[in-house]
């Protein structure tokens, strides 16, 4: 009988901060495919590239990963409601595992600039909804702010729950390959889920089920990118609005990932995040969010700049489902609205224009 997937913490109780105590809440998250990816590996001249497709998971992002750990915790310890800062995928997990948890989500989303998709799910799973006249750094200091005093629990990417979770990420890769890849790619915003797959793959290597943890490459977006800049950035700005963040609640944590993995971090101007995710949806056939095809667009750069890939294997996650953010994918390259074609309904006429005459 083939085997069910029960979600990641029921698969990978023994290597998470759980015990018999624990109640928890799972929509059957992770078991997420790592999909091989030739016509990127071409692209950038590298040996074998995989994607990790996180869209795949419950609520579409890698978010549930640690949206499960987090709001089990809080229910084991009591909680009626739990609250999040989200640009929109946090906002979209955080309601659906309360729901499922059968308490209330408070969100608090930055006012304007949301993908309406990652909004819809959070209303759709009962949530209390309040739009923060600021930035998602300005949110998260409320909500962090509100946690501390009042009787709801933070379930953002500061709440070490949630790397937790995020971890399981990396064991999947390694059950996969049955090795460490030599790179592992991924888009940056709080860097959380770049820490998170660094602390993964480091248990394993103590765990000795891997030799070597894989270079972290973690790419963000040019207007948005505080690991490049050394800085906090004020107002960041960025098509990719899942990462459109300025300050990061993982920071000292992800420039540790980096300096242990001897990774990088890097910056991708958005017309290259576009156009990476254009590339995926039609030579790769894997729909994403423009946020989620950073960190491609990243080693793209990279490969173009001189990086010698030759030889290497190499995972990059793509964090989220295209259908979060649909609408760039309704545009071409010039912006311009993508609209069917109208033929007559004979069949002569349609082969002629399809080329097939």
């Amino acid at each position: 009988m083939a085997h069910q997937w029960r979600g990641v913490i029921r698969e990978y109780f023994e290597r998470l901060d759980v015990d018999s105590n624990t109640k928890i809440i799972t929509l059957g998250e992770g078991g997420t495919p790592l999909v091989a990816a030739p016509a990127l590996a071409q692209l950038v001249g590298a040996e074998e590239v995989y994607l990790k497709v996180e869209g795949m998971n419950p609520t579409g992002s890698f978010k549930d990963r640690g949206m499960t750990m987090a709001v089990s915790k809080a229910v084991t310890h009591g909680a009626k409601a739990v609250i999040c800062a989200s640009t929109g995928n946090t906002s979209a997990s955080a309601a659906a595992y309360a729901a499922a948890a059968g308490i209330q989500s408070v969100v608090l989303v930055p006012k304007g600039k949301i993908a309406l998709g990652k909004l819809a799910q959070a209303v759709a799973h009962k949530a209390q909804i309040l739009q923060v006249k600021g930035n998602f750094d300005d949110c998260l200091d409320l909500a962090r702010d509100l946690a501390e005093n009042y009787a709801v629990h933070l379930v953002n990417s500061v709440n070490p729950d949630r790397i937790e979770g995020q971890k399981t990420g990396a064991f999947e890769v390694v059950e996969f390959l049955d090795r460490a890849p030599d790179i592992h790619v991924l888009p940056v915003g709080n860097a959380g889920n770049y820490s998170a797959y660094f602390k993964g793959y480091k248990e394993d290597v103590q765990a000795g089920r891997i030799k070597h943890i894989p270079q972290m490459w973690g790419y963000q977006a040019d207007g948005s990118a505080p690991f490049v800049y050394g800085t906090p950035v004020k107002n960041p700005d960025t098509i990719a609005t899942a990462i459109r963040i300025g300050n990061p609640a993982s920071y000292d944590l992800a420039l540790a990932a980096r300096e242990e993995s001897q990774g990088r971090f890097g910056a991708v101007k958005d017309p290259d995040i576009l156009w990476m995710h254009r590339f995926l949806s039609q030579e790769v056939g894997v729909f994403v969010e423009p946020s989620s095809a950073t960190g491609a667009a990243g080693l793209l750069q990279a490969s173009r700049a001189g990086d010698n890939l030759a030889g290497k294997t190499i995972v990059v996650t793509v964090t989220g489902n295209g259908l979060k953010d649909a609408a760039w994918a309704l545009k071409d390259e010039r912006g311009k609205e993508i609209k069917p074609q109208i033929v007559s309904n004979h069949a002569k006429e349609v082969a002629e224009r399809l080329g097939l005459a």
